[in-house]
């Protein structure tokens, strides 16, 4: 008999509010957030060392990381040092960290790393994200070994998105377990 896989939640910049489906999940699932110490000027040393403390805590082949926005970059920036193979990622609305248009006040999530994970990974992206054109999303894509998905016109997959639960997601984070 198979265990259900450790569903880990991993917001972006500003971490995800109520309406978000990330949040959405967490609750309705039990899925679990991986808390942050500063959503809002973020440094990737200090956030992949808590993406690994939270992974380290469960059979790390069982678990599935559920990224959105700057957390896609930083589960790339994760799976660089650590080489940790879990069970899969979902990775949602990469943003483009070397975009100019992106927000300032992180710390070390450029160049966003284009190595292949060693994991199993879809990427969602939309074509009218103003994070991350549709090109560089699918370029993170290819370059990570990930599963390409383009669900059109839903801006920067988030709560502004009304998505509510977004079960097309549900479906692809299926996919992984």
């Amino acid at each position: 008999m198979q265990t259900q896989p450790t569903t880990l939640i991993l917001p972006g910049l500003g971490n995800s509010g109520p309406e978000h489906w990330q949040s959405i999940w967490e609750q309705k699932f039990n899925f679990t957030r991986v808390q942050q110490a500063d959503w809002e000027t973020p440094v990737c040393a200090d956030w992949i060392e808590n993406i690994n403390n939270e992974v380290q805590k469960h059979y790390a082949a069982n678990v599935i990381l559920v990224g959105h926005s700057l957390a896609c970059t930083t589960i790339a920036y994760w799976a660089q040092k650590f080489n940790v193979k879990i069970k899969g990622a979902l990775l949602v609305a990469p943003s483009d960290t070397e975009a100019d248009t992106y927000p300032p006040g992180t710390t070390g999530f450029s160049p966003v790393p284009l190595i292949k994970l060693p994991f199993r990974s879809i990427v969602v992206a939309s074509t009218n994200d103003y994070y991350v054109t549709l090109e560089r999303a699918r370029h993170f894509a290819d370059s990570w070994g990930s599963e390409w998905v383009n669900i059109g016109d839903a801006g920067h997959i988030n709560s502004s998105s009304g998505l509510g639960e977004w079960h097309q997601g549900l479906e692809l984070l299926k996919k992984l377990e």
